[in-house]
């Protein structure tokens, strides 16, 4: 297990849906299709850009098994397998595991704010109930508790907890990981607008939302890095910041919804409580898109 890496541009995907709210598979299979053509690594379905919260367990299945099968071993597909219920997330990790995912995603259990030691015992309980890769997901932002940098070592002594997505925006907790973790870790960024200088950090790559609207820029810029080119890789950067902040200005994925429907990639219909964007937003989100060259 600790040979598998995941690097460059990892899509965050949008779970696209029809008005009424059920999931509209024909759009997601034609994104999954431009994603891998456009040049995105790897595919990350079912994490919170997906929407997990609001699907049942069965469309949950579903997106993770139509991932698999519309990207056909092209691109290695990571499955969100997160609950703030242990129980939960070790039933999500093994149908990944059954569909032929590549790896699981396992977000911090939102909510119920465990200690370091819960933490540890629930990462650990999906870890043993598996055997392909398991990725922790560190968002403090949405779930209150933060993994230390202590539990994390304390984790990856497990042969099957291979990395990390980080969306701290905290540029010294790469550094930190890769000190107090004793084997080659996984280190992702989980924050477009620190894609860069988390590479610099000595990370490996990012698990992006824009990426979803603009998959060739945001892999160029991880090429471009990879190649040593890293004037580019900073100005594609700087090119991108302002979509990075539009796609945020309300709670995410409502701002990329928006934008992939402008694009003509999906519509833009979120499940409540996520609500349709304002004007203003809207606005926001689509000046973005022109500014970087994707709308006109």
């Amino acid at each position: 297990m600790s040979h598998t890496r995941f690097t460059g541009s990892i899509t965050a995907l949008i779970t696209p849906m029809n008005r009424d709210g059920s999931l509209d598979f024909t759009s997601f299979e034609r994104l999954l299709d431009w994603q891998i053509e456009e040049g995105t690594s790897a595919l990350c379905a079912m994490g919170t850009t997906g929407e997990s919260p609001t699907l049942s367990h069965q469309e949950h299945h579903a997106v993770i098994e139509r991932a698999i099968k519309v990207s056909a071993g092209r691109v290695p597909v990571i499955a969100g397998a997160g609950s703030n219920s242990t129980a939960e997330a070790v039933d999500l990790a093994r149908h990944a595991e059954k569909a032929g995912a590549s790896a699981v995603l396992v977000v911090t259990p939102y909510y119920n704010k465990p200690t370091q030691e819960g933490l540890y015992r629930h990462f650990m309980a999906v870890a043993d109930a598996i055997s392909i890769p398991v990725m922790l997901y560190n968002i403090p932002g949405r779930s209150v508790v933060e993994i230390s940098v202590e539990t994390t070592a304390r984790l990856a002594r497990h042969a099957n907890i291979i990395g990390v997505k980080d969306a701290t925006a905290n540029l010294l907790r790469p550094l930190q990981v890769r000190r107090a973790v004793s084997k080659p870790f996984n280190q992702l960024s989980g924050e477009d607008g620190t894609a860069v200088s988390f590479l610099a950090a000595g990370g490996d790559g990012c698990i992006s939302v824009t990426s979803n609207v603009a998959p060739a820029l945001c892999a160029r810029i991880q090429a471009d890095w990879q190649a040593g080119r890293v004037a580019d890789a900073i100005a594609g950067q700087d090119k991108l910041l302002p979509l990075h902040d539009a796609l945020f200005c309300e709670s995410n994925p409502a701002p990329v919804k928006y934008a992939a429907s402008l694009l003509g990639l999906a519509g833009e219909t979120c499940r409540l409580p996520l609500a349709p964007l304002t004007d203003s937003s809207r606005q926001h989100v689509k000046a973005a898109l022109v500014d970087a060259g994707l709308l006109n």
